[in-house]
C-alpha cells in the first residue's frame, strides 16, 4: 500500500497516476485520507474532479466504486435493488414443484442471493484491499430528499434493508463528492466534509498536466496549446473548455502530425476543445487568428 503520511507523500502517489496535484489540493486529499472525513469538491466541469478519485483509488490499490448522479435519483437505486426477474423464476419453480411452504418461500426471495447491490451497499462491504474509494459523482444533480438521505448515510456509514436489517460498514470508504454548481448543495452535507474549490490551473501547472497526459506532444506545440485555451476561457462563450479538453485536443493535433498551431488547423478541430455550435461559430474567420495571436504574444519571444 502506498503511504500518504505526509502531504508531500499524497503529491508523489498523485503524480504516479499522472495528476497533477498543487499543495491545496494535495493538503485537502491528506487530511481527507488522514481524519476519515469524506472530500467535497466543486467547480467547473473538466478540471479534474472525477480524477482525482479515480486517481486516490489506483495510487492507494483500492477499489473505485462510482455512483453517477442524475436527477430523480432516489435512495433505492443508490443502494439495492431485488432482482425481479429471478424472484419470478423462482416462484414459477416453486409453484411447478408444489412447493406450499408460502414463508419459506418469501425468506428465501428476499434473501442476499436475489439482492442487487448499488454503489452505496457496495462502498459498505468489507474489501481485502482496504475500504474502497466512494466517489459521489454530480451531486448537483440530483434533489434535495436524496441529499438529506446521503447526509444520513455518511453520517453513519450504515444502510438499512427492510427484509435483511442494517448493514455497516466495517470500515467508513474514502468518499470524494463532486459538484459542478449548477445548483447550490445544502450547507448541511458541506459540514460533513473537508471542502476544496477545484479551478482551472494556471498556466505552469496546465503545462505540467499536458506533458503527463500526452508526453508525444513537442514542448513548442504544447506551450502554444495551453496559452491558446487559457485565452479562450477568457471569452464570453457558453461552455469553457476544461483540462480534459486541453488534453483531447492536444492528442488530436498529434494525430493530424501539427507542429504549431495555425487559424486553419484552430478552425479544422474546434470540436476537440468546444462543444457547442454557437461557441464555434463565434471563432470561425478572423477570430481563432486573433486569440492565436494573443496567445502567443502571453509566450513572449521564447514561444
Amino acid at each position: 500500500m502506498t503511504q500518504t503520511t505526509t502531504i508531500e507523500d499524497v503529491q508523489t502517489m498523485l503524480s504516479g497516476q499522472d495528476y497533477v496535484a498543487g499543495r491545496a489540493l494535495a493538503t485537502v486529499v491528506f487530511l481527507a485520507l488522514r481524519l476519515g472525513r469524506p472530500l467535497f469538491l466543486e467547480g467547473e466541469p473538466g478540471t479534474g474532479k472525477t480524477e482525482i478519485a479515480k486517481a486516490i483509488a489506483a495510487g492507494l490499490g483500492r477499489r473505485l466504486i462510482r455512483l453517477q448522479c442524475y436527477e430523480g435519483l432516489d435512495a433505492a437505486s443508490a443502494v439495492y435493488e431485488w432482482n425481479f426477474p429471478a424472484q419470478m423464476v423462482a416462484i414459477r419453480t416453486a409453484e411447478a414443484a408444489g412447493a406450499a411452504d408460502r414463508e419459506m418461500l418469501q425468506a428465501e426471495l428476499f434473501s442476499a442471493d436475489y439482492l442487487t447491490e448499488r454503489p452505496l451497499l457496495q462502498a459498505m462491504r468489507p474489501d481485502p484491499a482496504g475500504a474502497p474509494v466512494l466517489l459521489i459523482d454530480e451531486l448537483d444533480r440530483t434533489d434535495e430528499p436524496f441529499e438529506a438521505f446521503l447526509l444520513e448515510a455518511l453520517s453513519d456509514f450504515q444502510v438499512t434493508i427492510p427484509e435483511l436489517g442494517t448493514i455497516k460498514a466495517p470500515e467508513p470508504p474514502i468518499v470524494i463528492v463532486t459538484s459542478n454548481r449548477t445548483r447550490e448543495v445544502h450547507d448541511a452535507l458541506k459540514r460533513r466534509c473537508l471542502y476544496h474549490w477545484v479551478d482551472y490551473p494556471d498556466f505552469p501547472r496546465e503545462m505540467e498536466i499536458l506533458r503527463a497526459r500526452a508526453p508525444a506532444a513537442g514542448e513548442s506545440l504544447s506551450r502554444e496549446v495551453v496559452a491558446f485555451v487559457q485565452r479562450l476561457r477568457t471569452e464570453d462563450i457558453f461552455k469553457r473548455p476544461g483540462v480534459a479538453e486541453t488534453i483531447d485536443w492536444a492528442k488530436c493535433l498529434l494525430a493530424l502530425d501539427v507542429v504549431e498551431l495555425s487559424p486553419q488547423t484552430i478552425a479544422d478541430t474546434l470540436g476537440a476543445i468546444l462543444k457547442y455550435q454557437d461557441d464555434i461559430a463565434r471563432l470561425e474567420g478572423s477570430e481563432a487568428k486573433r486569440l492565436l495571436d494573443e496567445a502567443r504574444a502571453t509566450l513572449g519571444p521564447a514561444g
